[in-house]
């Protein structure tokens, strides 16, 4: 159903644009395509919104007419796609339903563009107006990032209750399904066995690929045995073991470590050494900054039972990027995701300080960028549409002024972001 929708959505695409489109020539940059290859001065031919033509400037000619863009001293790469993240009824620090407004959703897919993460897959509690925006950008260049849903998260007592929630959520027609087996530290109740089997097998049968969120490592490897597709969330709890390493490996399960995710929880109790740097304030306005400053806000967070959760979290951080240089090691393949979206998840500019999380606990900058780009599309089958500098994919693009590969904090550099092979210009 998923790949059924995509090719549609790139059908509906081509057939709306004009006859007459501009062909973009990017010539003489370094291109890093998403893969784990590197071309240096290299050229990338975008048509009707698409990659055409990619390679060494001397075997790729530049189209009589097309726009050149002399990219000598940059880097072009494919744009951000975030494998974990959310919509949400969030602005600012606020939240709540009032808050869950097609304009808001805007507003959050825009920020996210403007940190150039072009793609984000929400992974949870959509609602009918993020259905609404997915299917707009199917017509034409977005002027946002791209939205692929899983609906509603689903969890259930039983097996039945479980099959029945499934079969509501996959009628609503997303591009994967997510479910919760974790116990939030013991503050919740499991999702048991029997009821998530139910929906990876009602998941599988709607030829849907199936995220699991979870904390404990005996989940892990359960629904890596069984066949899961993408678990969504480190291991925290112990180190991982063979016995789950090797279970990944034979189904092919994806591997999202949202390490940015585990910082929020215990960050906020000081104010953060970002909260002032002019990249945050990219997509964020002053107030934002302000408040996370604000000493009485501080205060309430440390006299608050989730502040004592966060020491938790906080612990499981360590863990968690420990695992992630084994899982990657192992040859598992890796998709980064932050779960932004919730308040204090900053949309787009999370992503940045993940990718150097990741490369902080031992990835390299390349493993990194691939996991960002390329891996993150196709862990959820958008391979060859999205995350990747090949012809036929959608130009979803981001041009760098520095090199990500000498240093990871370079994906700051931004000098310019394309979607659908059009400019997008970052709200100020």
């Amino acid at each position: 159903m998923a790949r059924t929708t995509l090719a549609l959505s790139i059908g509906l695409f081509l057939t709306s644009l004009s006859a007459n489109a501009q062909v973009t020539a990017f010539v003489d940059g370094r291109v890093i395509d998403g893969t784990g290859r590197v071309i240096e001065h290299g050229t990338v031919v975008v048509r009707d919104g698409l990659i055409g033509e990619v390679g060494p400037a001397a075997a790729v000619p530049v189209p009589d007419g097309a726009t050149r863009i002399d990219l000598r001293g940059k880097t072009l790469m494919p744009g951000i796609v975030n494998a974990h993240g959310h919509l949400a009824g969030v602005e600012g620090l606020r939240s709540g339903p009032q808050y869950y407004t097609r304009e808001n959703l805007l507003r959050q897919l825009r920020a996210y563009a403007s940190y150039g993460v072009t793609t984000v897959f929400a992974l949870g509690d959509d609602e009918p107006e993020a259905f609404v925006l997915r299917a707009e950008q199917a017509k034409a260049p977005p002027g946002r990032a791209r939205v692929f849903l899983a609906g509603p998260s689903v969890w259930a007592e039983t097996a039945e209750a479980a099959r029945a929630d499934a079969d509501k959520v996959i009628a609503l027609e997303p591009d994967l399904v997510k479910i919760r087996i974790d116990d939030n530290l013991g503050a919740t109740k499991k999702m048991p066995e029997a009821a998530w089997r139910a929906v990876l097998g009602s998941a599988h049968a709607a030829h849907l690929k199936l995220g699991v969120h979870l904390f404990y490592l005996a989940d892990a490897k359960a629904v890596a045995a069984a066949g899961a597709d993408f678990v969504v969330h480190s291991v925290r709890d112990m180190p991982v073991d063979d016995a789950f390493l090797s279970a990944m490996r034979a189904n092919r399960v994806c591997y999202s470590p949202t390490l940015m995710r585990e910082v929020s929880t215990f960050v906020y109790d000081r104010t953060p050494t970002w909260a002032d740097d002019p990249f945050f304030r990219r997509g964020y306005p002053a107030e934002v900054s302000t408040d996370l400053a604000d000493p009485a806000r501080q205060a309430r967070i440390r006299t608050s039972p989730a502040w004592e959760q966060g020491q938790k979290y906080k612990a499981g951080l360590e863990i968690a990027k420990a695992n992630l240089k084994r899982v990657s090691d192992a040859g598992i393949r890796i998709a980064m995701g932050t779960d932004t979206g919730p308040v204090g998840r900053f949309q787009g500019f999370f992503e940045h300080l993940e990718l150097e999380m990741m490369v902080a606990a031992g990835l390299t900058p390349m493993q990194a960028l691939v996991s960002a780009t390329g891996a993150a599309a196709s862990c959820w089958g958008k391979h060859g549409a999205l995350g990747t500098i090949a012809k036929g994919a959608f130009a979803d693009i981001l041009v760098l002024n520095a090199n990500p590969l000498e240093n990871i904090a370079n994906t700051r550099r931004i000098d310019a972001i394309y979607i659908g092979g059009e400019p997008f210009k970052a709200p100020r």
